[in-house]
């Protein structure tokens, strides 16, 4: 059984904001998973190992 009466242009008018929030919100989510894994990813420096160790001065001994 199908609709009696159905426009398509009518419809496809009616939710165009509603598809166009759907693909705003798909796009921010793939941004923020990329944003995640450069983040999480991108540096492999490990901090500790980048710092220079302080001068370990020893006293003078005759």
């Amino acid at each position: 059984m199908s609709a009696s009466d159905t426009k398509i242009e009518k419809q496809t008018k009616h939710h165009k904001p509603s598809l166009l929030g759907i693909a705003a919100a798909v796009a921010l989510a793939v941004v923020a998973c990329v944003a995640i894994l450069m983040w999480g990813f991108g540096d492999d420096v490990d901090d500790a190992a980048s710092v220079e160790p302080a001068a370990v001065t020893q006293p003078a001994t005759d």
